[in-house]
């Protein structure tokens, strides 16, 4: 899956973009309700308008989360196992919603990062965030 450079590329992002976690996290999530109208129902308890508290809040959440996971991608599924538990028996999240923020988190970070957003550190995150994508989804099955 990610070689060894391509973790410790993903790893110093995540450790970079952890002080815009907020800005970050719900831009992408903002992005996310906009493109795909249906992920807005797990939501409509909270205020979901841009840049909300709400927003803020689990924007941050959701990137502080992806930057603990980049630390130690090799312990990816034992560092989300909560997170798993919550959205597969708690709040019961569609896992395509998963796919689906992380193509909006990849959008994100491209236009966030710029000309910084390289070939190579496009590659790298894809792969990342897919397989965060894919080990939130595992209790699903």
């Amino acid at each position: 899956m990610l070689k060894q450079r391509e973790k410790e590329l993903i790893a110093e992002i995540w450790d970079k973009l952890t002080p815009v976690a907020e800005d970050i996290g719900s831009e992408a999530l903002h992005r996310m309700f906009t493109t795909y109208p249906g992920t807005k129902t797990y939501f409509s308890h909270l205020d979901i308008s841009q840049r909300s508290p709400h927003m803020l809040s689990h924007g941050k959440k959701i990137v502080v989360a992806i930057a603990e996971g980049a630390k130690d991608i090799s312990q990816l599924t034992v560092t989300l196992a909560p997170l798993q538990t919550l959205h597969a028996y708690t709040l019961r999240i569609v896992p395509t919603n998963f796919k689906l923020f992380s193509h909006c988190m990849l959008v994100t970070l491209a236009c966030h990062m710029g000309d910084d957003f390289t070939p190579v550190i496009h590659a790298a995150m894809d792969k990342f965030l897919s397989a965060f994508a894919a080990v939130l989804s595992e209790k699903f099955r």
